[in-house]
């Protein structure tokens, strides 16, 4: 056997005519086939650096008569690379594979078996069905474990082939297998299929569900991985049937491999909406806090995937970490992205109990470095105020200490924060104004420039030189991106209710409207300077009640996730969609959906935010019966009042080991073509001639007493 780093030599680039002559030469005289192993070496190594050696196809496939292991290896990889590309050339080789499928040594069957299902190529998959039958029947459990991934490989080649040669029933019964590692094989092969828009649904029964748990011991880390993720596909029917399920796998959590243990907690997660113990559950969620905690010390790669992950956990399920904030604080030393996303969890697990020490931590990160992660954690002092009202006046403190700083983007983030502050405890903090208003130089960035405008227009009559502040403000009107114009607009509306009489606050408004509506492009800026400037001129009154209207305070509850996504969002824990919060249908070609489904044991709160997941509309499949025990057929119960769509009526049918027919979706097209009928032709805009033509007056007017709104005018001054 060749020893490490020895076979470096042969990667260099060479000549397709030295190739050939030395896999020629190597036909007579090699003893050993020696010669012949050390060009296909170079071979194998130039197609590594991604050199063409495809016209080697003939020269090359002459090899596979060597009755060496390692030759055929080399041989099959070079087929795998070039078997498709050569079509009128591969009928060469297939006398080969008939013959390595019937050979003695069992790794000999399942490469050459391998190696066909890489080949999709019309003659080979004829080949290959019969083989592949035979295989997946073999006496050897290395064979079988092989040819169940075949299956697989076939069916994206030709599904109706695999489905019609009982391929998928011939998977099922490998579930049932006595080697751990082909069950594994077996489910990942059916999963794969299962996943695919035109592939059969699989599903597990609970007697199945109980096989694969008993293979889980035995199986490899990835192995457990396929059978743990497979269980996804089981739906309890009773309560007690996922809290066995539970206390049967929790114990996986203690694996060494963090995929074991994501994928541990991600079923853990789905079946405990199907329980109702609630002692249960809360152990569950205790136990799954150590190894997400042990994930933190791996490399910043894993960490980021398990922060991404941990992100999600503990929007629903809180009680796993809400004593483990501490875990979260940055290190001097930790990625900028592994730094924002310890962030945003330090700001979800807050709460009144450990605000104090989450804001120290806040206020040092204001005084890092890095630009960006100082914005996000001077927003986050903000955020915190907001959530935790205990903590509001330490944060304002804090804030208006980093005012002080003067440090400009530190300033700007600051104001932005305070805006929602004084929006979410209206009458409390307005006493900090007048800083603001020091700093109101310093600020050049549109968002921040946008929040300290609304704090001028909301708290007009409170500022003495507002209308000199506004007036400053407005020399570079025109200039401003439109969020700070809008700003602008409102603020001025603002200031003349307040300050209906006075004349330099009337010509500041007529200003802004004159140009808002005529010398701007933006045509949200332009509807709404019409707006104010009609409402000013009909009903001075009227405007003020819309415009100075008593506003609920804001919440924390535009930053949570919506209850059904998030559920959703948790059955693709540990992958790539737990990594972007998308579901993977919106970003993988293809790719399947999954959702709860429903069940006599869901949990109310569950099914109200049940998200119905409709599969593409597709040929009738193959109606494939499951193996294993039977289980007898439950008396069908009335099902409640409930609000499904019926596109989710597939995910309802009975109870299956793994696949059922599948009903094209017409019901979610059925309504596309109602609005085709022939509608009037009229102009939209015909009834507008004289929408903004007849004023009452040609600017706007100071609230006067003499209109007849006496109980308006009270409520404005």
């Amino acid at each position: 056997m060749a020893q490490p780093g020895q076979d470096a030599k042969f990667f260099q680039r060479g000549k397709i005519e030295e190739f050939r002559a030395e896999l020629q030469a190597a036909e007579t005289k090699d003893k050993k086939y020696v010669k012949r192993k050390t060009a296909l070496k170079k071979v194998v190594a130039n197609i590594t650096m991604g050199n063409d050696m495809s016209p080697l196809f003939t020269d090359v496939v002459q090899c596979l008569g060597t009755p060496l292991l390692e030759i055929k290896k080399m041989v099959y990889l070079f087929l795998v690379s070039y078997g498709r590309s050569k079509p009128e050339q591969i009928h060469l080789v297939i006398p080969n594979f008939l013959q390595d499928c019937n050979d003695r040594n069992p790794l000999i069957r399942a490469l050459a078996i391998r190696t066909m299902s890489y080949i999709p190529i019309p003659v080979v998959t004829d080949a290959l069905s019969d083989n592949l039958r035979h295989c997946l029947k073999d006496r050897d459990p290395y064979v079988r474990k092989t040819a169940a991934i075949c299956v697989a490989k076939l069916y994206t080649a030709d599904p109706r082939r695999a489905e019609k040669g009982g391929f998928v029933e011939m998977l099922r019964d490998l579930m049932l297998d006595t080697n751990a590692t082909v069950v594994a094989n077996a489910v990942a092969a059916l999963s794969e299929i299962g996943d695919r828009q035109d592939g059969v649904i699989f599903k597990l029964n609970l007697a199945t569900a109980n096989k694969l748990l008993m293979a889980l011991g035995e199986s490899s880390e990835w192995g457990q991985i396929y059978i743990l993720d497979s269980l996804l596909r089981y739906v309890p029917e009773k309560h007690a049937d996922a809290e066995l399920m539970a206390e049967r796998i929790i114990i996986q959590l203690q694996h060494a491999n963090s995929a074991v243990v994501l994928t541990t907690i991600k079923i853990l997660l789905y079946l405990m909406n199907y329980m109702e113990n609630r002692k249960l559950m809360d152990y569950c969620c205790k136990k799954m806090g150590p190894p997400l905690v042990t994930l933190l010390s791996s490399g910043p790669e894993v960490q980021y995937v398990a922060l991404r992950n941990i992100l999600l956990i503990i929007q629903r399920r809180p009680a796993v970490l809400k004593n483990d904030v501490k875990v979260f604080f940055c290190k001097y030393n930790d990625p900028i992205y592994v730094k924002l996303a310890k962030l945003e969890i330090m700001y979800r697990l807050a709460r009144a109990e450990n605000a104090t020490e989450v804001l120290a931590e806040l206020q040092e990160y204001a005084s890092e470095v890095d630009i960006d992660f100082v914005r996000k954690a001077v927003r986050s002092i903000g955020r915190l105020a907001i959530k935790v009202e205990a903590a509001a006046d330490q944060c304002i403190q804090t804030l208006l200490e980093l005012i002080e700083t003067k440090v400009s983007y530190v300033v700007q983030e600051a104001v932005i924060v305070i805006k929602d502050i004084f929006r979410r405890y209206p009458g409390k903090y307005e006493g900090i104004i007048p800083t603001l208003c020091e700093n109101l130089d310093s600020l050049d960035e549109p968002e921040a420039k946008a929040a300290m405008v609304w704090i001028l227009g909301q708290f007009a009559n409170r500022i003495d030189n507002v209308d000199d502040l506004l007036d400053d403000l407005l020399y570079t009107f025109l200039d401003e991106s439109v969020e700070v114009q809008l700003a602008l607009l409102t603020a001025a509306v603002k200031l003349f209710i307040y300050k209906s009489k006075s004349d330099k606050t009337k010509e500041l408004v007529h200003k802004v409207l004159k140009w808002a509506t005529e010398d701007v492009d933006n045509p949200d800026l332009r509807d709404r300077g019409f707006m104010y400037w009609r409402l000013l001129a009909i009903n001075p009154g009227a405007a003020g009640e819309i415009v100075l209207s008593e506003k609920p305070a804001i919440t924390t509850d535009s930053d949570r996730m919506d209850r059904g996504a998030l559920d959703q969002l948790l059955l693709h824990t540990g992958t790539l969609g737990s990594i972007y919060h998308k579901n993977p249908e919106t970003f993988i070609r293809n790719a399947t959906g999954k959702a709860l489904a429903d069940s006599p044991a869901l949990n109310a709160h569950s099914r109200q935010v049940l998200v119905p997941v409709a599969r593409a509309q597709l040929p009738p499949t193959i109606n494939v019966p499951g193996p294993g025990p039977s289980e007898p057929e439950p008396e069908p119960e009335p099902e409640p009042t409930k609000t499904i769509p019926t596109s989710q009526e597939p995910s309802h049918q009975a109870e299956s080991p793994s696949a059922s027919p599948r009903e094209p979706d017409v019901a979610s097209t059925s309504h596309d073509d109602e609005d085709d009928d022939p509608v009037e032709n009229s102009d939209p805009y015909s009834n507008l001639d004289g929408a903004f033509g007849n004023y009452l007056a040609d600017e706007p007017k100071p609230i006067t007493g003499g209109r007849g709104h006496g109980d308006e005018d009270d409520l404005l001054f």
